[in-house]
């Protein structure tokens, strides 16, 4: 990982201005001659810029996204905490970290991140640009942007705007995390219970009643108590609170919550995506509950000479980083179209 360290200052949508920010990434392979072999991927919410490790199977050696082939770019988005400036980062004018303190980011402030990143690395034009979940929420936004900075785009499981669904889900989630007693104290593992609990409810989004029955069904009739189902839940939870921070998920779900790519365009999502011009392969999960297929059919629609694959998938909106094999497929079938 490598951390680009922007020193003007940097202002955000809500007008809070940062004296300096750092952005931490990760490149893979080697950037050609003429520059025309960049993959950038945009990262979901709690990931970070090592994109060959969280989506293994569709980038490293002998994938679709092969640093062999293409120079590979993946920052970490602002307002996380994986190396990029956000809730743990000291804030200058108390020397203390800011927790929760710090400003609301909004995903155009991340996009506005990520093109300093491009102008530090030299990289003029993008040859494709990826992204799933809140991923894809930058992608868009990047192409609505810059879109003549990018020549081919893949969005999977993602939308245009953030659903009533998407924003009830994570106004429950921060009530967990709120309803934590330790919330709001100056520790970096403040409201990990909070935390826990709202990864548990943004579990049974990411994945559907199918492959939960599937997979955590118990046996044994006979139990009361202990199930499959509360265990997974649970192990889920702390892993996140393990690697993760209460602080840092709160804000990035505000983060997904404001995203609206009509926004300060005049508000009409069809019109906004009309002017995103880069060729455009849409993936989309059949079991997804938390972005459904009827997200990526709009976009489909509105986005000019879209091409749209649903993929049948048992797992809901983690399929989008499960079913890799598939993806890398039709990824590299569109691709050989398109040289």
């Amino acid at each position: 990982m490598n951390v680009f360290k922007y020193t003007d200052s940097f202002t955000l949508e809500s007008g809070f201005t940062f004296p300096a920010i750092d952005i931490a990434y990760t490149t893979y392979g080697t950037l050609n001659a003429d520059k025309s072999n960049v993959v950038w991927i945009c990262h979901a919410l709690t990931a970070n810029s090592d994109a060959a490790d969280w989506w293994n199977g569709v980038v490293g050696n002998d994938h679709v996204i092969d640093p062999e082939k293409y120079f590979i770019v993946c920052a970490n988005i602002l307002g996380s905490c994986y190396g990029s400036t956000g809730p743990l980062s000291i804030d200058p004018t108390s020397g203390q970290p800011y927790y929760g303190n710090f400003p609301l980011i909004t995903i155009r402030d991340m996009v506005n991140a990520h093109i300093l990143l491009r102008k530090h690395l030299g990289i003029e034009k993008i040859y494709l640009l990826m992204g799933g979940s809140m991923g894809g929420y930058q992608a868009m936004e990047w192409c609505v942007m810059e879109n003549n900075a990018i020549e081919n785009l893949l969005l999977l499981a993602t939308s245009a705007s953030e659903s009533a669904w998407g924003i009830a889900t994570h106004t429950a989630q921060r009530l967990s995390i709120e309803a934590d007693g330790t919330w709001n104290t100056p520790s970096p593992k403040a409201a990990a219970k909070g935390l826990k609990a709202a990864r548990a409810i943004g579990m049974l989004t990411y994945r559907n009643y199918g492959i939960m029955v599937q997979q955590q069904t118990d046996a044994d009739a006979e139990k009361t108590d202990n199930f499959k189902a509360s265990s997974y839940i649970n192990y889920q939870g702390q892993k996140l609170v393990d690697r993760f921070n209460a602080y840092t998920y709160w804000q990035l779900t505000k983060t997904m919550d404001s995203h609206h790519l009509g926004r300060g365009r005049g508000g009409n999502l069809e019109a906004v995506l009309k002017t995103i011009t880069p060729n455009t392969l849409i993936i989309g999960i059949s079991s997804d509950i938390l972005c459904p297929l009827i997200e990526q059919r709009f976009l489909a629609q509105h986005i000019p000479g879209a091409t749209m694959i649903e993929i049948d998938s048992d797992y809901g909106h983690d399929g989008f980083m499960v079913e890799s094999t598939i993806i890398s497929q039709h990824l590299a079938q569109w691709l050989a179209l398109k040289a």
